[in-house]
Order: C-alpha cells, then structure tokens, then sequence
C-alpha cells in the first residue's frame, strides 16, 4: 500500500469511511473532503453483475445530464460538405471530411466526442484501433451516427455524456465539477444511475447493481447505499 499524503489523510479524518452513505449524503462529503486547487471532477462509479465479455450482458448508453458536466466539449464532426454549414451553425470545433480521416491516420485525436453520418461510418472502420480505445468510435447506439447532426451536436454540448461497461463490469463516468452545488451534482448523478438501471441486459441474472462509489478528482471514494439509489 502507498504511502498517504497529507492531503490524503485530512480527506480520510473528514467522514467515517465504514458508514454507507445515501446519495445525497455521498454527494456532500465528496464536495467537504475535495481539497485540490482546481475545479475536481466528480464522478461515479456502479459496478454491475454482468458479464462484459457476452454481448448479451454489455452495457452502454448516453444520458444527457440536466445541469451539464461543466467543461466544454470539443466536437468533430465527420460528413459530407452539404452538412458542413449545419454543423457549424450548430456549434461543432471541427467538421470535414477526407482531411480529418487522414489526420487521425497520423494520430490527431484532440477532440472529446466524433459525430458522423451512417454512410460515412465504413470510412472510419478502418480507424478502429486508434479512435476505439480512446472512447471516440462513433456509435448509433450513442447518437453519435445520425443525419440530425445538428440535434447531435447540442446534446453533447448540453451535457450528454456515453459510458460503457469496462471489461470488469464497471461504469465510470463524470457527474460534474466540486463547484456544482450539492443538488445539482444530486441530480446529475441520480440521472446517470437511472439511466444505467433501465439498461439492465434481459440475461444478467442476480444483483445488476452490486455497487455506487461517489469521488472526485484525487479524493477517496465514498460508498453508496444502492437501495437509495434502485427506485
């Protein structure tokens, strides 16, 4: 086990790390015992009794978090040049086509989320291996391979966040910034766990939500009471 940092050890001092907190109490001790010089993320992780490795157990989704996720979101947007001026309007940072597949072939991947168009998607196969691991394969089952571009665009720009399972049955993902009031932060996280509980595979068998833990950027994690969570 590594040593604690002083900081580590003030957070640890600040809560009773035996006790399983609801989700709004899980919340508030996250924000008191954050103590970081930067606005720290806040983010959930639910562990799930699936087995990732079957298709038929897999887990993923999007949900669009009521009070957004407070950062900015670099979208690019790969489509034909007709679409170009709607993705624009609609707020994109980058949108093209045969010029951004070739700087992602080079390695370029400094944006957040890629929407493309349905027939566009056989080009963008074959960068499976570089777009795939960072998170940033288009996917229908996401809203990110669509003709509404412009729809697509203003809901990643509005909060709408992906996740998936991992392959250890965990979703992680980020509900916020320790600057959000508690609420908020409540509510984003609640829309999340919701979100995830109506995904549940017709084959996963036993518990689906095994367990919630709340933190925030370098924090410990707080464990969540699931029962306060499962409505």
């Amino acid at each position: 086990m590594g040593k604690l940092t002083k900081k580590k050890k003030e957070a640890l001092a600040k809560y009773d790390r035996t006790r399983i907190h609801t989700l709004a109490d899980a919340v508030e001790v996250v924000k008191k015992i954050t103590n970081v010089k930067f606005d720290a993320s806040v983010d959930v992780d639910v562990r799930l009794g699936v087995d990732p490795r079957k298709a038929n157990q897999m887990v993923r989704g999007s949900v669009t978090l009521p009070h957004g996720t407070g950062r900015t979101k670099r979208v690019l947007v790969i489509c034909t040049p007709d679409k170009e001026d709607e993705a624009r309007q609609a707020g994109a940072d980058f949108c093209g086509l045969d010029e951004y597949i070739e700087k992602i072939k080079q390695g370029w991947t400094d944006v957040d989320v890629i929407i493309t168009q349905p027939n566009i998607m056989p080009k963008l196969g074959p960068l499976g291996k570089i777009l795939g691991p960072r998170g940033l394969m288009p996917n229908p089952k996401t809203g990110t391979v669509t003709m509404e571009i412009a729809r697509a665009i203003q809901e990643v720009k509005a909060g709408k966040i992906d996740f998936k399972v991992d392959k250890f049955g965990i979703i992680h993902a980020s509900v916020g910034r320790v600057s959000f009031d508690r609420q908020k932060l409540l509510e984003n996280a609640t829309e999340l766990i919701q979100t995830i509980l109506k995904l549940k595979p017709a084959a996963a068998k036993g518990t689906y939500m095994k367990s919630v833990y709340v933190s925030s950027t370098m924090s410990p994690s707080v464990q969540v009471d699931t029962k306060s969570v499962v409505m």
